[in-house]
């Protein structure tokens, strides 16, 4: 769980995964263009290392078609976080 704080205290990785929110299966170059849009400048390298931490969090999953790498958000480990403290009126 511990993975999933980190990759969440990040800015762009949080901006990642509410760009993978809004359109799910997106390859690197897409997630790049729509983060430019929000005036994020990092380098294709730096994304692909903050989907690389999302991954490991297992936040992203991603799968292959053809050469192109296809980014998915994974909301499970999320629901482990609210399950280990719920809420109680």
């Amino acid at each position: 769980m511990g993975d999933v704080f980190r990759a969440l205290a990040d800015p762009t990785r949080r901006l990642i995964l509410d760009e993978l929110t809004l359109r799910d299966g997106q390859t690197l170059f897409e997630i790049c263009s729509r983060l430019i849009a929000h005036g994020n400048t990092s380098t294709r390298q730096a994304i692909s290392q903050h989907l690389a931490v999302l991954e490991e969090a297992g936040l992203v999953e991603s799968h292959r078609s053809g050469r192109t790498k296809i980014h998915h958000l994974n909301t499970e480990p999320l629901r482990s976080i609210t399950e280990r403290w719920p809420l109680t009126d």
